[in-house]
């Protein structure tokens, strides 16, 4: 799945420092990707950070979803990082929205 005029989907993994839980949440994003045969880019961040990002996609925990009620990029709310059902759900959600 690529977006509109051959850009490929870019997804920001966000996480409080940008180091390990956003690792893991990378990892399970892209895990997911593979299942359901999506190409796409996925960067890790911090919240301050992210907040001068681009991304078609931003993956996060509900705890930084404030940090982000402003932004153009749909939002994902993850609850367990590792949570691969969770994840699969709420991209292909957010996969669908874009389309629209």
């Amino acid at each position: 799945m690529s977006l509109n005029q051959g850009k490929k989907l870019s997804i920001l993994a966000v996480c409080g420092m940008g180091l390990g839980s956003g690792v893991v949440l990378k990892m399970t994003i892209e895990k997911v990707l593979k299942e359901l045969g999506i190409s796409a880019i996925v960067n890790v961040s911090d919240v301050s950070s992210a907040k001068s990002q681009s991304a078609d996609i931003v993956v996060t925990s509900p705890e930084f979803a404030s940090s982000f009620s402003s932004s153009k990029e749909k939002l994902v709310l993850i609850k367990n990082y590792v949570d691969a059902n969770e994840m699969k759900e709420k991209l292909q959600q957010a996969l669908e929205e874009l389309q629209k």
